[in-house]
């Protein structure tokens, strides 16, 4: 009898060793993503850098001084597209949603297929139709380039975001992946700076040119100031527009074929399918996703104003714009040299302090370029300091974003499919508070005699410029961090809830027999049901079987002693 007790326990303890190792790979799904696959989906995210980097700098530029279009005009492009592009980002995220999986996966046909579009938009953006045109056509020429772009860009974005909970691995490999791809998109920001910063000195130097031109040959008692007419700086921005297009197709055909969308851990046909309405109001209810989501845009609402204004307040405010390029290189360099560090820092004191501590530094940064705009070495070293700061948020918030998915999946355990719908409203706030700068920047400068093509300008719109370039983002910047304060994820406590597994006691497997007659109490379920609730009916599946294995063990097991 004893032998039998034995053979018993040791028969139970393997049983649960075998029960625990198959949970434990069930929760965490895939291997860990391949160095080569983490590299390739980080190079998808150079295109929309890239093309931010130029609409953020240069396009602003472009409808003022090249096209010579009105300020309120400029403003009105501007805001209209990016609210535009705002509003198409959940409705997009849902279509993905919905959208049927194909061979490659349900997120890389979108990426492939609007690639070409959006190559072939970006490049009618810069195309001015000078001379075929009247005015009004022309700003309805721009606008409808504008929101046409914004659309497409959209199109492949989201589905880009979203590939980043279908890559594989864990937490921690989702969070490597996000910071390899942060790192590609500073790099590729540094080169579109680089080739921006050159179009805007052809744009000082031919400006400053032809304004001494014109002040020679314009009769003093003119009351009107002369206007340039900008021949090279128009050439320039239409080969920077050809080169961002190369290179656009070529990262999106990496992405195609160097990552392999991985499945879902749990079939998608016995998961639940809210509506659209729905699924917003269960987005916007979860109180994670809510605050983070306003800390981000106030966040993003004060880096952007700074941003959008960042050119002209070199060339008008500070006088330094021929030196624009070395400011931009050095604020791009610093946040891409930024993001490796930030990482390192995050994995020891926590994604939440970690934002603090780089936010905390764009306040003294701004501020003393806000009051002393003319110092060159002062100036260079507080854009150091704002790529340390603009790296952060960069790289946080965008991190943190699959915590909080995950947070919701716990929450919400039978509702799945909702990634894409999570990281383009994300997406739309982020565009909206763009908008919303540059929509503010634009109407302040008309409001403050801001004249299209002038060579010069009043006190009043330096003073508009340092105004939006300092005080306005350090206020948005400290209600940003207001919200973030009352983030409530700790994503290390996350992390052992989503790869803790509740063993089952071993009294429960030898009274399993008795207690299937009898009507006992119903067992809880345990952290793995409650994150895959459709795994249970395998799970039980997978008990009987091991438990009919154990019997015919031990029947075994007992003839052989008997024989003896």
């Amino acid at each position: 009898m004893s032998c039998l007790q034995i053979l018993k326990k040791q028969l139970l303890k393997k049983t649960e060793d075998r029960n625990r190792s198959s949970d434990v790979q069930h929760q965490r799904g895939a291997r860990p993503i391949p160095l080569a696959r983490k590299l390739c989906y980080a190079v998808g995210g150079a295109p929309h850098q890239m093309t931010a980097v130029a609409v953020g700098v240069s396009l602003q530029i472009f409808l003022l001084d090249v096209v010579q279009m009105e300020a309120l005009y400029v403003s009105m492009i501007l805001f209209v597209s990016r609210a535009w592009d705002a509003v198409t980002d959940p409705l997009v995220g849902y279509l993905v949603t919905r959208s049927r999986r194909t061979p490659i996966g349900k997120l890389l046909p979108w990426l492939v297929l609007s690639a070409p579009f959006v190559v072939f938009s970006y490049l009618l953006l810069w195309f001015e139709p000078r001379g075929f045109m009247s005015q009004p056509l022309s700003v309805l020429w721009f606008l409808s380039t504008s929101c046409l772009f914004q659309s497409l860009m959209t199109c492949y974005n989201v589905p880009y975001l979203s590939l980043n909970m279908f890559l594989g691995g864990d937490q921690r490999d989702r969070d490597s992946a996000t910071a390899y791809r942060m790192s590609v998109e500073m790099g590729a920001m540094l080169l579109a700076s680089a080739l921006q910063g050159h179009v805007v000195s052809v744009y000082n130097t031919e400006k400053q040119q032809v304004c001494q031109q014109l002040e020679q040959e314009t009769d003093p008692s003119s009351t009107s100031p002369p206007t340039a007419s900008l021949q090279q700086t128009r050439k320039a921005f239409q080969t920077s527009a050809l080169v961002l297009g190369s290179l656009f197709f070529l990262c999106s055909l990496v992405v195609f074929f160097g990552v392999k969308e991985q499945q879902p851990s749990v079939c998608s046909d016995d998961r639940e399918r809210p509506s659209y309405l729905t699924s917003l109001k269960m987005l916007m209810c979860h109180a994670p996703y809510r605050r983070l989501v306003l800390g981000f845009v106030f966040s993003a609402l004060a880096v952007q104003m700074s941003w959008s204004n960042f050119a002209l307040f070199c060339s008008h405010a500070a006088g330094l714009g021929a030196h624009f390029q070395l400011l931009l290189l050095a604020l791009l360099a610093s946040a891409s040299v930024a993001v490796p560090v930030w990482q390192a820092v995050l994995l020891r004191v926590g994604k939440k302090t970690t934002l603090f501590i780089g936010l905390s530094l764009f306040v003294p940064a701004v501020t003393v370029v806000g009051c002393v705009p003319s110092n060159l070495p002062v100036f260079v070293t507080m854009c150091v300091m704002m790529g340390f700061s603009v790296a952060t948020l960069f790289l946080l918030p965008w991190s943190m974003l699959p915590d909080v998915v995950d947070d919701f999946s716990v929450t919400n355990p039978s509702c799945r499919d909702l990634e894409p719908l999570f990281f383009s409203c994300y997406a739309f706030c982020s565009k909206l508070s763009g908008g919303l700068s540059v929509g503010v920047s634009t109407v302040t400068l008309q409001l403050v005699g801001y004249r299209a093509g002038a060579c010069h300008h009043g006190d009043g719109v330096v003073t508009a410029l340092v105004v939006l370039f300092a005080p306005v983002p350090v206020a948005l910047l400290l209600v940003a961090m207001v919200f973030f304060c009352s983030y409530p994820i700790d994503e290390r406590r996350l992390r052992e809830q989503r790869t803790s597994v509740q063993p089952e006691p071993a009294s429960s497997s030898s009274s399993s027999s008795s207690s299937s007659s009898s009507s006992g109490p119903v067992e809880q379920p345990t952290v793995l049901q409650q994150l895959h609730p459709t795994s249970q009916r395998n799970t039980k599946i997978n008990t009987l079987v091991m438990n009919r294995d154990i019997w015919m063990d031990r029947t075994k097991t007992f003839m052989r002693m008997s024989l003896v």
